[in-house]
């Protein structure tokens, strides 16, 4: 949370972002705060506090000269300024314990006029730092001492019922003020959690847009790369083990390592070409996308590297298969050809895909078991793991497993708009 610029211009109830006192009060009156932790006095509470001292002064001064003047009796008098002053020096506690403060001036406000400007600030303090429910108990007090205190210190001149009414005028309008206060208070704080929950959320956002950006890369690269590179590696291991080869067939060895690290650069430029950019859209210099209709390009690359592939496609248009859809299917079965590449070299590798607009497209691929133990290819492992989830992100499903001879079967299923 970021802290206010002018916190000395706030409350010191507010003034910290991180443990404001509104909406959750502590408990009242000693259950709030652990020790050390109460909010010191700002520069506004300062001000405040120094003016309603001074104006609780100032109506206790004028209930004295009243009382001079209607009192013959010097101890009364003196009664009266000793109880006003108290309840002046009172105030200053008024933000620590605002109900025992508040309930002591109202006790003290029946006995003593003077120390009537004090009562009122105390009842404004209780409304604004407690619930509503001390603020109504400490309020409906109030309400009775107003009965009260003019039948055990009437003033002359004014009657009785005026009396009455007056007080209750006073008490009502110094805890209304109060409450609008504390309600102000109180949607200020509400405001404020809401705007830094709103920008938490945001971060939050964003770094899940990152990571689902991130996790877009990585797949893409391993879908894109793997291919590219597991030739690289099965014919980079052939010369290695047959250095007596014929030289036509090591010819064609190093044109494949040549053709497969050529594209897997283009393939890695493009996608750094990605990451240096939005990412929004192909630019001018983009490679076109993989599509359904390239599955036999793909298939034809596979062969002439030496794989066995029998590829039945019986969709007599994979133009009208959706591009995402067709990209989806390509990166599929171009996966299970780097597994069967790795995990089944020489074994025949079927490739079978069929559908129709509303029943989707299905794309199967399958390889025998191997002749022998394969070389070790080296393989992140994750492949299959990012194909699941690149169909389940399209809409459809993969399955995959070993078959009851030990070969390895591939099937997924995709959505297809009719």
């Amino acid at each position: 949370m970021t802290r206010t610029e002018y916190p000395w211009l706030l409350p010191s109830a507010m003034a910290d972002p991180h443990d404001p006192e509104l909406p959750g009060d502590p408990p009242p009156e000693g259950g709030g705060r652990p020790k050390g932790r109460r909010p010191r006095r700002t520069v506004r509470d300062w001000v405040v506090d120094t003016v309603l001292f001074l104006l609780a002064a100032a109506v206790g001064l004028l209930a004295a000269e009243s009382s001079e003047q209607i009192n013959t009796s010097g101890a009364v008098v003196l009664f009266d300024q000793l109880v006003g002053a108290a309840a002046c020096c009172a105030l200053w506690l008024r933000r620590r314990w605002p109900v025992r403060i508040a309930v002591v001036l109202t006790i003290a406000g029946v006995f003593s006029p003077v120390a009537g400007g004090a009562f009122l600030v105390g009842l404004f303090s209780v409304a604004v730092h407690r619930p509503f429910r001390p603020a109504a108990l400490v309020g409906a007090l109030a309400l009775v001492t107003a009965f009260v205190q003019p039948l055990l210190r009437p003033e002359p001149g004014v009657g009785l019922l005026t009396s009455i009414i007056a007080g209750i005028v006073l008490v009502l309008l110094a805890m209304g003020w109060g409450m609008l206060v504390r309600s102000r208070r109180q949607l200020v704080v509400v405001l404020r959690e809401r705007a830094h929950r709103a920008e938490a959320e945001a971060e939050l956002r964003a770094e899940q847009a990152q990571r689902l950006a991130r996790e877009a890369i990585a797949r893409e690269m391993h879908d894109v790369l793997a291919h590219r590179l597991t030739l690289l590696s099965v014919h980079a291991g052939a010369l290695e083990f047959r250095p007596d080869a014929p030289p036509a067939e090591v010819a064609r060895a190093a044109g494949v390592i040549r053709d497969s690290a050529h594209e897997a650069l283009q393939d890695l430029r493009q996608i750094i070409g990605v990451l240096r950019t939005s990412g929004e859209g192909e630019g001018e210099g983009d490679r076109p996308q993989p599509t359904l209709a390239t599955l036999d390009a793909l298939v034809a690359e596979s062969r002439e590297a030496g794989m066995k592939v029998v590829l039945v496609n019986r969709i007599p248009e994979p133009a009208d298969v959706p591009a995402a859809t067709g990209r989806t299917v390509y990166r599929i079965a171009q996966e299970a050809l780097t597994n069967a590449r790795k995990h089944a070299p020489g074994a025949e590798v079927t490739v079978a895909v069929r559908g129709a607009p509303g029943d989707g497209v299905v794309v199967e691929v399958d390889n025998p078991a191997p002749v022998g133990e394969p070389g070790r290819v080296p393989g992140s492992g994750q492949g299959l793991i990012g194909l699941t989830e690149r169909a389940t992100l399209a809409g459809g499903s993969l399955e995959h497993g070993r078959t009851g001879d030990g070969g390895f079967h591939v099937r997924a299923w995709l959505p297809w708009a009719a």
